[in-house]
């Protein structure tokens, strides 16, 4: 799942902004930008040394404390302050 990509002019390098995940209206996740152990800027800095990076590439830098198992009809709600939010309902497929 993957919330709307946003242009680095528009919301640039957010160096702090919570973090938050809600499973079926309850806080699972909750953290924030400034506690990663990188700053965002420096994880693209880094990995464009390694890897050619492009416009529309996504990068997975792990999640705040609390995860936990979910399951078909869930309904998640996430938020990077500052960045952009999404909302999903998780569905079995065949």
């Amino acid at each position: 799942v993957c919330s709307e990509i946003h242009l680095v002019s528009a919301v640039g390098y957010p160096a702090k902004g919570r973090i938050w995940l809600k499973v079926n209206g309850q806080i699972r996740q909750d953290g924030d930008l400034a506690d990663m152990g990188w700053k965002v800027a420096d994880i693209i800095a880094n990995l464009s040394t390694m890897v050619r990076l492009e416009a529309g590439d996504l990068i997975y830098t792990g999640t705040p404390a609390g995860v936990g198992q979910i399951v078909p009809g869930d309904s998640l709600e996430g938020v990077v302050e500052g960045v952009g939010e999404l909302r999903a309902r998780i569905v079995l497929t065949d």
